[in-house]
């Protein structure tokens, strides 16, 4: 495609159908793999401490990386970026298929997420630049929004499936020709775009000193049940993350062209979403990883059932997140959220409450239920809140944090809720021992939730809340 002639209408679907495709599989595939753990675990031989780094390679470099990935696709060309981050994801994914050790997939895994990290803003990006603003992009980021929604929904039940019938291989190779096509098709139907006027500067040091930081700590609390929690393993790693933090926060204040500038932080109500959109992470993630672990191993589904069991969930954020956007615009976003986290915190209330000889209706249903309503009522809001009353120019960077806030979260609380539960699980082949764990990670996957739920009653503003009161629906801002 010529970067200067004019787009079509059919031309603008063929380019929107593509991105979203891609967007579906980089969402598809931070799920896809949860309900093949115990499978991947077993053939690997995994030990349940250091099953939880199949999730949280890849989750760390994505969010890690992802705001450098969007400074690199403005500088260099998104559609260079894209086709670059698809063959990244690919290869990662054929790796992570062939891998015949915990080594080689986590390695895997943390390609796939650097590759992810390259792709995703691209994508976004040619989304923005293709659709003219107003209601043509809102359309268009109302697609976007969709099929990131049902990605995930999608994921736990293709994970079942494929685990269940080819083998665990290929919740990875299933990426690869979908990968290869979108890379082929990218010429033809993507038009090339940058940042004309920016100073081709590239804030490496930044990226790989947060990304290291926060690897540091993830790994110290993973492994702090086993190293012991006052072994210098431990505490090395712990200070390690603590100066590497450091560093990339004077690197950010020193450099030309930050990764993060800290100037964007002077908005209450942006930074609040940001600590809130990282606690929900934190308290979400692990809740799909620590169910699909007591479906399997304690209840003793096979990997279809598991991916089947998730159907209900799927189905109700879809709904409530259609619901959410039409309240924001009738009481402001911050109620809201605040009601979204209560509904998380109960339901990991409820979850915490699993037995080793419940149900699924008694044990799983209604929870599972109750946090979907609840992750739709609070990931719509705080998505809003979080570019609610940024300028244009900010508006790529306050994205970039809200879906980095999320990953980061993610990792970071699933790290901590696999220590709680195998501090409490003296015996990992005991079911009963098993459950222990999971119900001590759940309660305290609550507390996470209503320390969200403080985040967003005293960090946001009220004011900037009430601001969309009245607005269209489909004119709300979106990250």
């Amino acid at each position: 495609m010529t970067d200067d002639a004019p787009l079509t209408q059919r031309q603008k679907l063929f380019a929107l159908a593509l991105l979203a495709t891609t967007q579906f599989v980089i969402v598809l595939d931070a799920a896809i793999v949860n309900v093949a753990l115990p499978t991947i675990g077993g053939d690997l031989k995994i030990s349940q401490d250091n099953l939880a780094w199949v999730v949280n390679a890849y989750v760390l470099t994505f969010g890690g990386f992802l705001l450098l990935g969007g400074r690199l696709a403005d500088m260099l060309g998104r559609r260079r970026m894209f086709i670059g981050g698809l063959f990244v994801f690919g290869l990662a994914s054929l790796l992570g298929g062939l891998a015949t050790s915990e080594g080689l997939l986590v390695a895997a895994r943390a390609l796939q997420g650097f590759g992810g990290a390259m792709l995703a803003p691209a994508a976004l990006s040619m989304v923005t630049t293709t659709f003219a603003e107003g209601s043509e992009r809102n359309r268009a980021l109302g697609v976007w929004g969709a099929v990131s929604g049902s990605g995930g929904a999608a994921g736990v039940l293709l994970g079942g499936v494929l685990t269940e019938y080819l083998g665990w291989e290929w919740v990875f190779w299933v990426n690869v020709p979908i990968a290869i096509g979108a890379a082929v098709l990218a010429p033809r139907m993507l038009r090339e775009s940058r940042r004309e006027s920016d100073t081709r500067t590239f804030d490496v040091a930044g990226a790989f000193t947060v990304t290291a930081g926060l690897a540091a700590l993830v790994f110290a609390l993973v492994d702090a049940n086993a190293a012991g929690w006052e072994s210098t393993q431990t505490i090395g790693l712990l200070i390690a993350s603590v100066l590497l933090i450091g560093i990339f926060v004077v690197i950010e204040q020193r450099s030309a062209a930050p990764l993060v500038p800290f100037r964007i932080f002077r908005s209450r109500t942006l930074t609040g979403s940001n600590i809130t959109a990282l606690l929900i992470g934190a308290a979400l993630f692990s809740m799909f990883f620590f169910i699909s672990l007591y479906m399997q191993q304690v209840l003793g589904y096979d990997a279809l059932k598991a991916g089947l069991s998730y159907l209900p969930l799927a189905i109700f954020i879809i709904i409530s997140a259609g619901v959410a956007s039409q309240l924001v615009t009738k009481v402001g976003f911050k109620p809201v959220l605040v009601s979204g986290m209560a509904l998380i915190a109960i339901a990991l209330v409820w979850f915490a409450q699993v037995s080793v000889g419940d149900s699924y209706v008694a044990a799983i249903l209604g929870p599972s239920i109750l946090a979907a309503i609840g992750l739709g009522f609070a990931f719509v809001p705080v998505t809003i809140g979080a570019v609610s009353g940024v300028s244009p120019g900010d508006s790529g960077l306050a994205s970039g944090l809200i879906n980095t806030a999320q990953q980061v979260g993610g990792a970071l609380g699933l790290a901590v809720l696999v220590a709680v539960a195998n501090n409490v699980t003296a015996d990992p082949r005991d079911p009963v021992q098993l459950t222990d764990g999971f119900q001590a990670a759940f309660l305290t996957g609550a507390g996470i939730a209503v320390l969200g739920i403080l985040a967003a009653v005293f960090l946001i503003r009220s004011a900037d809340s009430q601001a969309l009161v009245g607005a269209d629906p489909a004119a709300l801002p979106m990250a």
